[in-house]
């Protein structure tokens, strides 16, 4: 960064993180006890903080990566600062953990999305800062923030692993692959991603010599006919069952292979991916979660996808090719009527916005979870379609990537679509100012909303005395 961008990035940065610390006081001023998943977090950190490192709760589900951060940040701190007592390690000063990681996702988006759009000239300074204050206050993730979960820590080293792995420090994200993974087991999917990204690139170079060799310039990886599917289906069992091209990739991505063994290890040790409570997080073919993540994308990412030019585009690709949306749908249908999963948190727990999508959208009557079935192939179209300047091979690793984290996932829970949302965000083409703008205000009223209701709509189960609180 140079000159003006240099002081337009800390002014957003540095604004941003006061607002946020100005919000956080006046959450904890408001919530001063843990609070939902955080009565498990806060004292399984509190016990580390006192040096019992052997002691943990069933219940958690998810390694220790939290706690150790958090411990390896407060320790030193209190040293510091001379603190005594409870104040080291109590809920608020827990929670602030997750305010410095915002702040590091907030550098890391920037960094992300420069190495990306490095090539397009026309993206201004203000622009990037601006699609970097946008994504960082993206609202699922923004809310969580503000309590002591995962999400935030769970973010910033799954997309440090990504740039590092963008600027080829393939030991570096394998590193901080395996710290993404001590926050939270999936996030070996993005692991594989990232070596998936060093093996895409090799097959478009491959992919281009090919066609040069053939002087076949009809035909392109990104033009997406049935034909040219099938030719590059072709290609890549060719190439892949190569022992030469074998070797080159195990060279290439050995430090990601590792980090995979060692993954298996764990399961195998393990005896299964979840740590604690199973009974809770059993893994099944949950195929509508993908129709889920696609609507949700649409939702958040609607300043880019309903525009005229996109709905009319839409209209002439069902117009040319009918049997295949036929087929898609038919599809959809079979999926949804033989997958379609219900967990028991969903329906039992009004605290969450799912409880209520849920109720008032898919218990409404049966067949509309079959009747949103167009929604979903419009979402599934405008997310292919954003994603034509990146090539076939990379959409081919991050489709298989974002199956991998969705499908198994019986529990509809938004927070599980904050990191392919944000990868899927990052790599589309970079959008217009007014649609930056619009996507901003978007987020800022999300978010005031979500805050609103947070603080001051509470309300009261019956037979309890505690203060029950709205959120994602």
């Amino acid at each position: 960064m140079e000159g003006a961008a240099a002081y337009g990035f800390s002014a957003a940065m540095s604004g941003t993180f006061l607002l946020s610390c100005l919000l956080f006081a006046a959450i904890n001023r408001h919530l001063r006890d843990p609070y939902m998943d955080e009565v498990f977090h806060v004292p399984q950190a509190q016990a580390y903080c006192h040096g019992r490192f052997l002691q943990w709760d069933p219940m958690i589900t998810t390694p220790p990566g939290l706690y150790l951060v958090s411990v390896g940040a407060v320790k030193p701190a209190a040293w510091l600062f001379g603190w005594t007592g409870s104040l080291a390690c109590s809920t608020g000063m827990l929670r602030f953990i997750n305010l410095l990681f915002s702040a590091g996702n907030f550098y890391i988006l920037y960094l992300l999305q420069f190495k990306l759009h490095q090539k397009n000239k026309a993206i201004s300074g203000f622009q990037r800062i601006l699609s970097t204050l946008t994504l960082a206050v993206f609202p699922t993730l923004y809310f969580f923030t503000f309590l002591y979960y995962t999400d935030s820590g769970s973010v910033f080293f799954t997309l440090f692993a990504y740039l590092m792995c963008l600027y080829g420090n393939h030991k570096t994200s394998a590193l901080l692959g395996f710290c993404g993974f001590m926050f939270r087991q999936t996030n070996i999917v993005w692991a594989v991603f990232c070596a998936g990204n060093v093996v895409a690139e090799k097959l478009s170079e491959a992919w281009k010599t090919d066609l040069q060799k053939k002087k076949d310039e009809n035909i392109s990886f990104r033009k997406g006919s049935f034909s040219d599917l099938i030719r590059i289906l072709q290609f890549l069992i060719k190439y892949l069952i190569s022992p030469k091209n074998l070797v080159t990739f195990t060279a290439l991505t050995w430090p990601y292979i590792v980090l995979v063994a060692m993954f298996f290890g764990f399961v195998f040790t393990n005896g299964g991916i979840v740590v604690g409570d199973r009974s809770s997080h059993e893994a099944c073919l949950h195929f509508p979660q993908l129709f889920y993540f696609l609507s949700f994308t649409a939702f958040f990412s609607f300043p880019h996808i309903l525009t005229p030019t996109k709905i009319r585009k839409f209209f002439m690709s069902l117009q040319k090719h009918p049997v295949q949306y036929s087929l898609i749908t038919v599809i959809s249908f079979f999926l949804i009527w033989k997958f379609t999963y219900v967990h028991k948190y969903l329906l039992a727990d009004n605290r969450h916005y799912t409880f209520y999508i849920w109720r008032k959208v898919f218990q409404r009557h049966e067949l509309v979870k079959y009747l949103l079935v167009p929604v979903y192939i419009f979402a599934g179209w405008s997310f292919t379609d954003t994603l034509k300047s990146k090539s076939i091979f990379w959409t081919l690793v991050y489709v298989v990537c974002l199956l991998a984290v969705t499908i198994p996932q019986k529990l509809l829970e938004f927070r599980y679509f904050i990191l392919p949302f944000l990868i899927y965000r990052l790599n589309i083409p970079f959008p217009s100012l007014y649609r930056q703008l619009l996507e901003l205000a978007f987020y800022v009223v999300v978010n005031a909303v979500t805050f609103h209701l947070f603080l001051n709509r509470t309300f009261q189960w019956p037979n309890s005395d505690e203060i029950q609180r709205f959120m994602w």
